[in-house]
């Protein structure tokens, strides 16, 4: 049973990093542009869609992700750094709100303005469930070490912020009306400079871990010259 400490971090942690990779507000103006010509209701329907197939997977990537892992041969301080790396190439994107080729490329946008069905992608994958939301599920679920009351916080603080994605995407004529495209760009380089810093502490910490793993093969304490 972990400590108050330990849980309240694990869900604040959690919170940032699924809030700023998700990024529910930047999903507003893209929806618009996707599905603003629809009737509302089928607005509301792809939205539902869309969040329920992105939290079928993201659910999926944390509980049978780092089994995956462990039969490719894959560390999981390895995929920390892949993963840091990846999240700092979003950040870069998210910081100079330019379109993130890591999410949609201008092909898959172009074929996503002519689909009818736009609820599995690219709104559920990749612009909800990412490659940045499915590696930070995983690592994150790895982080727990398989204590069921760290896992459940981090899955319930996660379906929080899909919950959030919906509510961007019902209300996403309302959010761009308010804060504009200008806003939304703002709300998005202030989460890209948490996201990069999040991606450069997960790299270090993946490296510290690969460090001291190659340290004790060797029988080299930590440290030691």
């Amino acid at each position: 049973m972990p400590d108050w400490t330990q849980l309240l971090t694990t869900i604040n942690k959690t919170f940032l990093t699924m809030l700023v990779v998700m990024d529910p507000v930047g999903l507003a103006p893209i929806f618009i542009g996707l599905a603003g010509n629809r009737p509302r209701f089928e607005r509301r329907r792809v939205a539902s869609k869309a969040t329920l197939v992105a939290g079928v997977i993201i659910l999926m990537f944390g509980l049978f992700g780092r089994s995956l892992l462990e039969h490719l041969g894959i560390s999981l301080s390895a995929f920390r750094i892949a993963g840091g790396v990846l999240l700092f190439m979003i950040a870069l994107d998210m910081v100079f709100a330019r379109p993130s080729g890591s999410k949609e490329t201008p092909e898959e946008e172009q074929e996503a303005q002519e689909r009818p069905d736009i609820s599995v992608f690219p709104l559920a994958i990749p612009l909800i469930a990412g490659p940045g939301t499915l590696a930070s599920i995983m690592i994150l679920a790895g982080d727990a070490h398989g204590q069921p009351v760290l896992l459940g916080s981090i899955f319930l603080v996660t379906f929080l912020v899909l919950l959030l994605c919906y509510l961007a995407l019902r209300l996403s004529g309302q959010i761009a009306r308010v804060i504009g495209l200008t806003g939304v760009h703002v709300v998005t380089r202030v989460l890209g400079v948490l996201l990069g810093a999040l991606a450069v502490q997960y790299v270090a910490d993946g490296t510290l871990e690969l460090l001291r793993g190659g340290l004790k093969i060797t029988g080299l304490p930590l440290g030691a010259a």
